[in-house]
């Protein structure tokens, strides 16, 4: 019970990486603020974890508006008269497109939701964990921003700027008591991922044959990831990037 009495925002938490991650802070005790633009995933969520004898509660915010992002903040601080721990997972969509052929409009959209958004959460919740003299923040990238990530320059973009914007604020943050770091997971087995491979089989061995493990992780194995660098475990760990890619990087550096 790494997280009783600790209260917990997630961003992006209606599936995924953000689901798996609030399911398992509520199993260690944990508040958690499930926060999604798609209020009915988030209710799912908070459902599996009143099922399970968790607290949760869900919110729904578009992580683009600086209004709705500054409610969400308050409203979990209302409910639960905290914010101990914050993870932005929130992401825009990402179709594979080549950069030449990628709009404006799609461009734009990706990095308000992708980069801004992070921003804009981090802006929300540090006065809070300022005032607290404690918390952790933990943002999700991508090892897409950690090289050219071919078809997907705007995701690549905004997931660089992610881990640049973690940094930045653990610079900031570190003498007061914050910690802020940074994962980058590399190819995940999300039910988008799954729905998929159930469509086209075929791209299921091609996406694990780029990972030395020759497999997808799933998104409780980088959830496992959040937890620690929320935990007082990682207690002397701050402005730093978790890789969790089931060595995609080191299969793609010796080819």
């Amino acid at each position: 019970m790494r997280f009783e009495n600790r209260v917990v925002l997630i961003t992006g938490a209606g599936a995924g990486i953000g689901r798996a991650a609030a399911v398992k802070f509520a199993a260690e005790g944990a508040k958690v603020a499930v926060a999604d633009l798609n209020l009915e995933a988030a209710l799912e969520t908070v459902e599996m974890i009143k099922m399970a004898g968790g607290t949760a509660t869900a919110i729904s915010c578009d992580v683009a508006s600086p209004e709705a992002v500054e409610a969400m903040v308050k409203t979990t601080v209302e409910t639960y008269g905290a914010l101990h721990h914050a993870v932005n997972n929130a992401s825009g969509p990402s179709v594979p497109t080549p950069l030449n052929d990628t709009t404006t409009e799609v461009f734009d959209r990706v990095l308000s939701i992708t980069l801004r958004g992070v921003w804009l959460s981090m802006k929300a919740e540090v006065p809070v964990m300022l005032e607290q003299g404690v918390g952790t923040i933990v943002n999700i990238a991508s090892v897409a921003a950690l090289h050219g990530a071919p078809l997907l320059s705007p995701y690549g973009a905004a997931k660089a700027g992610v881990i640049n914007l973690t940094e930045t604020a653990a610079a900031e943050l570190a003498t007061s008591g914050i910690r802020a770091n940074v994962i980058a997971p590399g190819g995940i087995a999300t039910d988008g991922i799954k729905r998929l491979f159930e469509m086209q089989p075929e791209t299921k061995n091609t996406m694990s044959a780029i990972h030395a493990m020759n497999r997808m992780g799933q998104p409780d194995e980088v959830a496992d990831a959040i937890l620690y660098l929320s935990s007082d475990e990682s207690s002397f760990i701050t402005g730093h990037n978790l890789v969790v890619d089931g060595g995609l990087l080191v299969k793609s550096d010796l080819m």
